[in-house]
């Protein structure tokens, strides 16, 4: 997939990273607020990316700055604390999915 997306499409990725963050709220509580890096599954523009170490530098910065900005405009903190790999970005998704399942 090369194409733009609509809003709610289901797009099989595979991971490059993530870039972990704390969050905090107006009333100063702090929460994880980790975002995930990934290109379609299928894409043949993307297909030699491997991990967040191949994107040029420059859009992991500014992919950044983009969270950053965007919470600061909602009265919130957005605090990146690392970048790391796909198989840090496997870790957090699965620890997600089993609290998703320990909450029902």
């Amino acid at each position: 997939m090369d194409k733009p997306a609509f809003a709610g499409c289901l797009v099989t990725a595979r991971l490059l990273g993530v870039i972990e963050a704390e969050q905090t709220e107006r009333a100063g509580d702090k929460q994880r607020n980790d975002r995930l890096i990934a290109v379609a599954a299928n894409s043949h523009n993307h297909g030699h990316l491997a991990t967040l170490a191949d994107l040029n530098t420059k859009l992991v910065d500014e992919i950044e700055h983009f969270f950053v900005s965007y919470n600061d405009a909602k009265g919130k903190k957005f605090k990146p604390l690392g970048r790391f790999g796909p198989g840090r970005a496997v870790e957090l998704v699965e620890k997600g999915a089993e609290e998703a399942k320990t909450k029902r």
